[in-house]
């Protein structure tokens, strides 16, 4: 068969990981390579992508930062639906980050109606504006979901047709062995050694600002009821200066680690964890850390708290359908509850019995019967009529 002629916009590091991922699986399931155009990362690119420009521009976290870069967000709106336009693809995915990629594919249907478009991630039309789902129908014509309780939401919304296709982190072997390190810790039962707590304070600079003073102050606490308790934290490669510095002030033993590797090693070794909210609570629940969320809001996402709809922040909570991940916002993150709260979670009881046990279910509502790209790929051929 001819190359498949794609066009894919994906405008962070989660989403060039995802398109990567689809790229390959279109070339095993087509056995050819498709001609690529759009925006993406490293990964993209060494699947043959040119990207348009450098993709972390669209890197932008908070509505007060949206709003800043209004103006040369929507210079690259604009240049990268007249590149797609010109080129004609065989089909658009827009990969994650919605405030770039939607407005992209409803420019392009504009100009291309009969382009099939598929959104890979379902916007999070659950926890604000669900109003969104019923708007996507106009220039989505199927969405690639990648949690459980998507499908149900999106139709009782009237959004467009979606397919729950998985995870790629029920595919990641670093969280697999994670996991089964876990498991077997869980078949042993309590042993000699120390308990460790693991500090995850964010991957952005904001997020390690807001949090880290508060998180150091909860481990030196839980280091006074727990003496025994050892201390992990976990950089990420853009945060990891920061939290060194950072770390030197803190009067109690804290090892600081960064990389897939270490990663892994530790969410398999870790008792508890402490960590701001985001994607690492799916993570941490997919190993079986127990563990809690915290966050705090830039003023503008304060003022408009009010439009949230979803009864939680935390995806462990909103897969397993019970509030088991305690979320902690703003000036409710005290350093006091979250080290009593972290010590309780470390020791064997009921308490940590029903959130491991809870974590046990949110696994398998999220197994799919094959990796979640070749479900993705095969989904995109059909909807195309490949």
């Amino acid at each position: 068969m001819s190359a498949l002629r794609l066009a894919i916009v994906a405008g962070e590091p989660s989403g060039d990981m995802l398109g990567a991922d689809l790229v390959r699986a279109l070339i095993e399931e087509t056995g050819t390579r498709p001609d690529l155009i759009g925006v993406g990362g490293d990964l993209l690119i060494a699947e043959g992508l040119e990207s348009l420009f450098d993709y972390s521009e669209l890197s932008i976290i908070g509505f007060s930062a949206v709003i800043a870069q209004l103006p040369r967000l929507i210079a690259r709106i604009n240049q990268t639906a007249d590149a797609i336009i010109a080129a004609n693809p065989d089909c658009l995915v827009i990969v994650d980050s919605p405030d770039f990629s939607h407005r992209v594919a409803r420019k392009v249907r504009k100009a291309l109606p009969n382009l099939k478009i598929i959104n890979y991630v379902c916007p999070t039309v659950w926890a604000w504006k669900p109003e969104r789902a019923a708007a996507m129908r106009a220039y989505v014509d199927h969405v690639l979901s990648i949690f459980p309780f998507e499908p149900e939401i999106v139709e009782r919304l009237g959004g467009p047709p979606l397919t729950y296709v998985g995870h790629r982190l029920m595919d990641d072997p670093g969280l697999a062995g994670a996991r089964r390190t876990q498991l077997s810790r869980r078949r042993s039962g309590p042993g000699g050694a120390q308990p460790l707590c693991l500090i995850l304070p964010g991957s952005r600079r904001s997020e390690v600002a807001a949090l880290a003073d508060d998180f150091g102050e909860a481990a030196r606490r839980l280091s006074k009821l727990n003496p025994d308790m050892r201390f992990a934290l976990l950089a990420g490669s853009r945060v990891e200066r920061q939290i060194r510095d950072k770390v030197l002030e803190w009067d109690f033993q804290c090892r600081v680690l960064s990389g897939e590797e270490a990663k892994w090693q530790l969410f398999g070794a870790a008792d508890v964890a402490i960590a701001a909210s985001g994607t690492v609570l799916l993570e941490l629940a997919l190993a079986g850390v127990p563990h809690m969320s915290c966050y705090r809001l830039d003023p503008i996402a304060r003022m408009l708290l009010g439009m949230v709809t979803t009864w939680t922040g935390a995806l462990p909570n909103m897969i397993s359908g019970h509030p088991t991940v305690s979320e902690f916002y703003d000036n409710y993150v005290r350093a006091e509850r979250l080290a009593r709260l972290a010590d309780q979670l470390a020791r064997p009881g009921l308490h940590r019995e029903a959130m491991i046990s809870d974590f046990d279910l949110v696994w398998d509502r999220m197994k799919t019967s094959e990796p979640a790209s070749k479900l993705a790929a095969r989904t995109l051929l059909s909807v195309v009529g490949i």
